[in-house]
């Protein structure tokens, strides 16, 4: 059985996306683990929930060593980590040892809005202030530039001139909770190849 680990930071819509997809026996797999990044934060009561264990590794209790850290928690347990709305950047030798089997999710359309410091409202915010037609969001993999490991899926949604941080959020969210367990489930079928440092789906 293909196993996962996810990580998460905040209210875990994300994975309740890939649980859900889990028990509807849509995907394949198995979520091992949850890993936090901060504790008292509501993807981890999702996780309890569905008898799924947990763990929190903070920058706060852990400074430098967390990436390693969450590294000795799922070496030789699990195929694939899944960042899910995880706002800690992984760094040193978790990105080799699962190298090309970290995925994350952005709610933008990479290479647009991306990189250090671009993550949640902050994001949205920029797009409607660019004055953007569209936006959307991309499953990616993860290496050591910050959103800059190859793209695997992206779904595009429309931005009104109404549009608020807020309800640009929610319509990217949607998109989300299709596309991320969509990418697990293409991985943990072996249907994804990298050719030129390009994702090539089978």
């Amino acid at each position: 059985m293909f196993k996962i680990a996810v990580l998460v930071s905040g209210g875990g819509t994300d994975l309740q996306s890939v649980i859900d997809a889990v028990e509807n026996k849509e995907l394949n797999v198995k979520i091992e683990m949850v890993i936090g990044s901060r504790d008292n934060i509501y993807a981890l009561e999702r996780a309890k929930k569905h008898g799924i264990e947990t763990f929190v590794i903070s920058r706060k209790e852990y400074g430098e060593k967390a990436s390693d850290k969450i590294l000795e928690l799922t070496k030789g347990k699990v195929d694939l980590i899944v960042l899910a709305g995880f706002l800690a950047i992984l760094d040193g030798d978790i990105l080799k040892e699962f190298d090309n089997k970290i995925i994350n999710i952005h709610p933008s359309l990479i290479p647009s809005f991306c990189g250090a410091g671009m993550y949640g409202l902050k994001v949205h915010e920029a797009v409607i202030k660019s004055g953007v037609k569209f936006s959307g969001c991309t499953v990616h993999f993860v290496n050591s530039e910050v959103d800059g490991g190859a793209i695997l899926l992206q779904e595009v949604v429309p931005v009104y001139f109404e549009d608020d941080a807020e309800t640009l959020q929610k319509r990217i969210l949607e998109k989300e909770h299709l596309i991320l367990p969509e990418a697990i489930r293409l991985i943990s079928e072996g249907k994804v190849e990298f050719v030129n440092g390009k994702a090539k789906i089978s």
